[in-house]
């Protein structure tokens, strides 16, 4: 069995948490608000504003034996560049206030995601990152264009509202194939099990993402 069909199967019970989310439930059943939107939008501003941060960190770790590695995240660094801006543009078109996103804290929950990115690159292995992209492209492309349809039509927010759910969604499945075709070349066994040890730790931090957006401390500070 190669990386990819390992990571699919054997994170089935963290990737259920994360789908267990309430919000994630009631927006798929209608039931969402502007204000669940615009908290979404404001912790993804402060996890995809590291993106390309982590990226160079973990491409100036990849080993020389893993050039190959390498030149894909150079492709991803690339491909992610300014990706939080179109975050706060979309809290724009939302109108809420995208300068005030800008400078606010991560929530609790969003800290520590990022916080585990950066530490299990520099700690561990820079194979680690490739857990979280598994986690952040599969989770896009299994729920973003739905969730940015449901939305749409539950609170009639202009399209512009919707980039980067939109950019996430089912046009993003050629990077989750890039990325299939990267992990399937990953044999060796133990390095397998640090990035299927990354994933389920991924699902589990973006979960409570999540889990705390129902909170009405981050309800207010998204307004």
């Amino acid at each position: 069995m190669n990386l990819y069909q390992r990571l699919q199967i054997e994170t089935q019970a963290e990737r259920e948490y994360l789908l267990g989310a309430p919000i994630i439930q009631r927006c798929f059943h209608g039931n969402i608000e502007k204000a669940d939107y615009l908290a979404f939008l404001q912790q993804a501003y402060h996890h995809v504003k590291h993106t390309v941060p982590l990226l160079m960190a973990c491409g100036s770790r990849v080993p020389a034996d893993k050039e190959w590695l390498r030149e894909a995240v150079g492709e991803y660094i690339e491909e992610e560049m300014g990706h939080q801006e179109w975050i706060l543009n979309d809290i724009a078109a939302c109108g809420g206030d995208k300068d005030a996103v800008r400078h606010s804290q991560p929530a609790p929950a969003t800290e520590i995601m990022v916080a585990y990115a950066y530490d299990a690159i520099t700690r561990s292995s820079p194979l680690c990152f490739f857990g979280m992209v598994f986690v952040l492209e599969g989770t896009s492309i299994a729920l973003a264009d739905n969730a940015a349809q449901m939305i749409a039509n539950k609170l009639a927010l202009p399209a512009n509202a919707f980039s980067y759910l939109r950019s996430h969604g089912a046009l993003d499945q050629e990077h989750i194939v890039f990325f299939e075709n990267l992990m399937n070349r990953i044999e060796d066994k133990a390095e397998q099990e640090l990035i299927i040890h990354s994933a389920k730790m991924f699902f589990r931090m973006y979960a409570n993402i999540f889990r705390e957006l129902d909170q009405p401390l981050i309800q207010s500070q998204a307004a």
